[in-house]
């Protein structure tokens, strides 16, 4: 019974993600703002679709939080991971589109890329809160990766774009996740003397960024192509802070570590395989058109 609570709980955790990231993207999209402009989100906080979006999809984590207490992280997570399975029929729907064999395809090995990388990383361990040091060739190598995605996404348009704004997202993403560990570790332990360390602060900082990386990437183009980049890449970058920063292990053998370099490979095909796909055209024209328009 408990089992089957936690698969219940992480598919529906993935559904809610799924229609969140939906509504968050069709209102960034209508906004009219340009990518990495602070006035894309104070625009978009005051559009009450958009925060009923990114309330669907907070809740989503609360519902994985349920499913976890039923089942564990091996299963649970690679379950929670399943949205651009949801997503993709949702967006075909929005635009009166057929699924292909390409389509689904591509979310399909996007998807058990990313559930075969999740599947196999090692339950979580190592420091609870690391020391800043430990800390700081992870913010230079994900500032250098956000600060160069940032440049070229500005310099291109199309699909292109949208790519390298949702790789920024989910590198940020990631580091968000990993922040959010040390700070939940440190409010158990210190309560309100938590803001006498810098961890909540970045964290925030951190969030606000990826925030606005995500919708501009939402905004930029279609959300069957930004969405499997996010979903990949986040998970990825939350393993690898755990390797590096918490003293995790990447793997727990030379075979697991093979299967999450084939996940990661199989997902990037995945991606690959979907930016070409109907659905993605389909998006692309319809946000096209809406420009002209406007």
């Amino acid at each position: 019974m408990a089992t089957t609570i936690a698969v219940i709980g992480a598919l529906a955790a993935a559904f809610c993600f799924a229609v969140g990231s939906l509504v968050q993207q069709g209102v960034a999209r209508e906004s009219g703002e340009n990518a990495l402009r602070l006035s894309l989100l104070l625009h978009l906080v005051r559009q009450p679709r958009w925060i009923g979006g990114v309330a669907l999809a907070a809740f989503s984590f609360v519902i994985q939080g349920v499913a976890l207490a039923f089942g564990p992280l091996t299963l649970v997570q690679p379950l929670a991971a399943t949205d651009v399975l949801f997503a993709l029929p949702l967006i075909a729907r929005r635009h009166r589109r057929r699924i292909t064999r390409q389509d689904a395809f591509g979310a399909l090995t996007v998807t058990a890329g990313i559930v075969i990388f999740l599947a196999v990383s090692p339950p979580a361990g190592g420091l609870a809160v690391p020391p800043p040091g430990a800390w700081l060739p992870v913010f230079i190598a994900v500032g250098v990766m956000v600060a160069g995605a940032g440049a070229v996404a500005l310099r291109v348009r199309g699909r292109a774009q949208v790519v390298w704004l949702a790789a920024a997202a989910g590198a940020l993403y990631g580091l968000l996740d990993a922040l959010t560990k040390s700070t939940v570790d440190l409010l158990s332990a210190d309560g309100m003397a938590i803001l006498a360390n810098w961890e909540p602060y970045a964290l925030m900082a951190t969030g606000l960024l990826g925030a606005l990386f995500g919708q501009s990437a939402f905004g930029a183009g279609a959300l069957s192509l930004s969405l499997p980049v996010i979903d990949t890449l986040e998970p990825v970058g939350a393993v690898v802070i755990g390797a590096t920063v918490f003293g995790e292990r990447l793997a727990s053998s030379p075979a697991h570590f093979a299967l999450q370099v084939a996940g990661g490979v199989a997902a990037a095909a995945g991606i690959a395989i979907l930016s070409r796909s109907n659905i993605v055209k389909a998006e692309t024209r319809a946000m096209t058109s809406a420009a002209d328009r406007a």
